[in-house]
C-alpha cells in the first residue's frame, strides 16, 4: 500500500479510537465513546465509518461529556450519509449497554438534543428507554403546512393519508393492508423528500396484524431501509392509538425483531422495550479516513 496519502488521515483524531459494533432488534449501530475528548466526528467522518468493511451502520451514537448534573452522556446521533438526527431508540439502548456493562448502572440518564431519555435495564441484555411525549402538531412535526396530522395527503403511489409524528424525528406512517404489496425501496426516497416534510421524513408501512400486535417496515432519512427503527415504532404506535388500530400497548414486528411500545396515558410518555446484541469492537485505521475502503 502507498503510505504517503495516509500520512494526512493519520492525524485524524478518531485514529486509534476504539468503537463498538452493536444491533437494537437489528437495526444496526456504532457506539463511539469520545468522553472527555473535545471533539466530535466531522459528517465526513460519518460517511467513511459507513464505508468501511464491516462498519456499515444505520445509526452513529457519539458520546459525548454530560450538559447536566445527573445525565451519564450526551449523544450526538449520525446517519449514514452525515447527517444528524436528533433521536434514535435502538441506538439509546445500545448505548445504555455500553455504559451499564461498564458502570454497573441499572438506570442511565441520557441526553440528546431532542431532550433527556430515562433508560431502566430490564434483563441481560433487554432495556427500557422513556422516549418522552410524541409531538403531534404539524408545526412540532415539523410539516409544511397546517393540516390533520391523523391523515395527511400526499397522493403518490397509491397510498392512504399518513399518519404523522415526532419522536424527536419527523416519521410519516401509512397504514395498510399487506406491506409488501409496496416496494419500499423504491417509494421511499421520493417520500421521504416530499415537500410536505421540510426536514424529511422517516417513512413507515404498518400493517394492523391484531388490536395489539402491527407489522411495520421502515425506510430511515438519511440511511434507507432499515431491520428496525426505535423511533419508528414508537411513533407507529402513537399512530395506532390515534386511529383506533390499537390500544397504549402494541407489539411492533419488524423485520430484525419486535419492539415493545407502551403509549403512557398519565404523562403522555412513550416506553419502548427490546433487545441489544453486541457484535465486535476495533480500533479506528487511517485507511477508513483516506477513502481507501471505497
Amino acid at each position: 500500500m502507498d503510505q504517503a496519502p495516509l500520512t494526512a488521515f493519520a492525524e485524524n483524531p478518531l485514529v486509534g479510537r476504539e468503537i463498538h459494533k452493536m444491533n437494537g432488534a437489528g437495526n444496526a449501530i456504532l457506539v463511539l465513546d469520545l468522553r472527555g475528548a473535545g471533539f466530535l466526528p466531522r459528517a465526513e467522518d460519518a460517511r467513511a465509518l459507513a464505508r468501511a468493511p464491516g462498519l456499515a451502520y444505520d445509526q452513529l451514537m457519539v458520546l459525548g461529556d454530560p450538559s447536566e448534573p445527573g445525565e451519564t452522556a450526551f449523544m450526538t446521533i449520525f446517519n449514514q450519509d452525515g447527517s444528524l438526527s436528533a433521536s434514535c431508540g435502538n441506538g439509546t439502548r445500545c448505548v445504555a449497554h455500553y455504559l451499564a456493562e461498564r458502570t454497573g448502572a441499572t438506570q442511565l440518564r441520557l441526553a440528546t438534543s431532542a431532550g433527556r431519555l430515562e433508560v431502566v435495564r430490564e434483563g441481560a441484555l433487554s432495556y427500557t428507554v422513556d422516549m418522552g411525549p410524541p409531538r403531534l402538531g404539524w408545526q412540532d412535526i415539523p410539516l409544511a403546512r397546517d393540516v390533520d396530522t391523523t391523515a395527511v395527503e400526499l397522493g403518490h403511489f397509491g397510498l392512504p393519508p399518513a399518519s404523522c409524528v415526532s419522536m424527536g424525528n419527523p416519521h410519516a406512517i401509512f397504514f395498510v393492508e399487506e406491506i409488501e404489496a409496496f416496494n419500499l425501496a423504491v417509494i421511499g426516497p421520493r417520500l421521504e423528500h416530499d415537500p410536505m416534510f421540510p426536514q424529511r421524513a422517516n417513512i413507515s408501512l404498518a400493517q394492523p396484524l391484531t388490536a395489539d400486535h402491527i407489522r411495520l417496515k421502515v425506510w430511515e432519512r438519511g440511511t434507507g431501509l432499515t431491520l428496525a427503527c426505535g423511533t419508528a415504532a414508537c411513533a407507529t404506535g402513537v399512530a395506532a392509538a390515534r386511529a383506533g388500530l390499537s390500544g397504549r400497548r402494541t407489539k411492533i414486528s419488524l423485520p430484525g425483531g419486535d419492539l415493545l411500545i407502551h403509549w403512557r396515558e398519565a404523562d403522555d410518555h412513550v416506553e419502548m422495550t427490546g433487545p441489544v446484541e453486541v457484535e465486535f469492537s476495533q480500533k479506528l485505521d487511517a485507511a477508513i479516513f483516506a477513502g481507501k475502503n471505497g
